[in-house]
């Protein structure tokens, strides 16, 4: 059953050779949130009945960073990250192929014939139904119908209803974790927001008053990270599930100069320093303050714990 799950990640499109038809969508799809869900879904269950093989294109970096001069694209996921939750939905192949400013000038009947027919073998497309396409994303879900009969190919649409129904999106997804509203924007997605980074040393003030935290550095720029302030986290360390608080921010009690992420791990004592963590991060618990002296700081961080506590002995 194992190998059935097995993801197949092709880095560019030349890199894919179609041995028999696909079923082929295409999308950023940055959270793998609900609402893709249903669409990759789908897709699996029409390769099944079939017998093509599923396939995603998605691309990297995302189209707005290459497109947008001026755009600081943040991003649910990291690639790494959303290649996994497209292989644990149990599609067989995904293509993530580099997008340039070459790319974006392909036209659409360039794209559908060189790509969607010579390369991926297409027999059906199922997209979204404000999927837009082709050079300056002119061709929309109606050029891809006339195509799809010139070059026979089916497509199915995910109807605006479907879609709304779910009410769900990456945009609002986005905006929720930078709003601090990690409940609504776990709802969304389908599982706890998750980052990862390496444990770097920090200045070391935690330990001083009882609070000892774990520095993560996140090396992926483009990673969206949640607004200041404190949450309840969980981790995986060597099979165990390990709960504690975060404080994202400035840390103004201490004239912080830069953004830093502190994790707080309850009844935990491993040396993890240059290890790679992932963290989830179940839900907010207040803004980030500064307080007069340290001992505030630290009965503020009693508090917290206890919220933490009484919030984690509930799931």
């Amino acid at each position: 059953l194992q190998k059935d799950l097995k993801l197949k990640l092709f880095h560019s499109l030349s890199e894919y050779k179609a041995a028999k038809k696909s079923i082929v969508t295409i999308g950023t799809f940055d959270g793998v949130h609900i609402g893709h869900k249903l669409i990759l879904e789908k897709l699996i269950q029409n390769a099944k009945e079939r017998d093509c093989e599923s396939v995603v294109l998605t691309f990297f970096p995302h189209p707005r960073m290459v497109l947008q001069e001026s755009s600081d694209v943040k991003l649910i996921n990291t690639i790494e990250e959303k290649s996994e939750l497209i292989g644990n939905i149990g599609i067989k192949n995904l293509i993530i192929h580099p997008f340039d400013q070459k790319f974006s000038r392909l036209t659409a009947e360039e794209f559908v014939k060189t790509i969607l027919v010579d390369l991926l073998n297409i027999k059906k497309i199922i997209i979204g139904y404000d999927h837009r396409f082709g050079r300056n994303r002119t061709a929309n879900i109606d050029d891809l119908i006339v195509y799809g009969k010139q070059y026979d190919f089916e497509v199915e649409q995910i109807s605006a209803q479907e879609i709304n129904d779910n009410a769900v999106s990456s945009t609002k997804i986005r905006n929720a974790i930078l709003e601090g509203n990690i409940s609504l924007a776990n709802k969304y997605l389908g599982y706890n927001y998750t980052f990862s980074g390496e444990v770097v040393k920090g200045k070391q003030l935690g330990r001083t008053i009882g609070f000892p935290t774990a520095n993560i550095q996140i090396k992926e720029s483009y990673k969206l990270i949640p607004k200041n302030g404190v949450y309840i986290v969980k981790s995986n360390y060597d099979g165990n599930t390990i709960f504690g608080m975060m404080n994202i921010g400035n840390r103004p009690t201490v004239n912080g100069e830069h953004q830093t992420i502190e994790v707080n791990f309850f009844d935990f004592d491993a040396d993890i320093y240059n290890k790679i963590i992932s963290i989830e991060i179940l839900d907010f618990i207040r803004e980030e303050q500064k307080f007069d002296s340290l001992d505030s700081l630290k009965s503020q961080l009693n508090k917290d714990q206890q919220t933490s506590l009484s919030y984690i002995s509930k799931i």
